[in-house]
């Protein structure tokens, strides 16, 4: 099982999703089996930012000075998913789900959705560095956002 502790830092995101820890523990009780990770509890944190604070982050821990949507940082380099394990952190910008601004709830859900998946598969040991890892981290990506999307929205 997996357990989600979100924490947020910008006020906006309650416009867009109003229980916020719900939605997110509701977004891994429809992974596929595979990711479900039965019989062990796995945890994680998600801070949902803004622009302004994932800028910072971005500068000092990967020395890019500037926002994005999503940032990943794995508790450790090799994964080993005992009964108990922490994964790490995910920190996700309100900035790049609101845009564009006149988007539906249902497609910020939706962009919301696949950018979490994309931070856990970083969290599990998945990267886009070269080619071949970013297809099989976008075939993973799909086969997740599949099996979760009929079911949330």
């Amino acid at each position: 099982m997996i357990s989600v502790n979100v924490i947020s830092e910008e006020k906006a995101w309650l416009k867009k999703i109003k229980k916020k820890n719900f939605f997110f523990q509701n977004i891994c009780k429809f992974f596929p089996e595979k990711y479900k990770f039965l019989n062990k509890k796995i945890y994680m944190t998600l801070l949902l930012s803004n622009n302004k604070n994932i800028k910072k982050l971005n500068k000092k821990f990967r020395n890019k000075n500037k926002p994005t949507d999503i940032l990943s940082f794995p508790f450790t380099k090799k994964i080993q998913l005992l009964k108990d394990r922490y994964i790490g952190d995910i920190i996700i910008s309100y900035n790049f789900m609101d845009k564009p601004k006149k988007q539906s709830i249902k497609n910020f859900h939706q962009k919301v959705i696949r950018t979490f998946i994309h931070g856990f598969l970083h969290l599990l040991g998945f990267d886009h560095k070269r080619v071949l890892d970013y297809q099989k981290m976008l075939k993973e990506e799909e086969k997740i956002y599949q099996s979760v999307k009929s079911k949330i929205n």
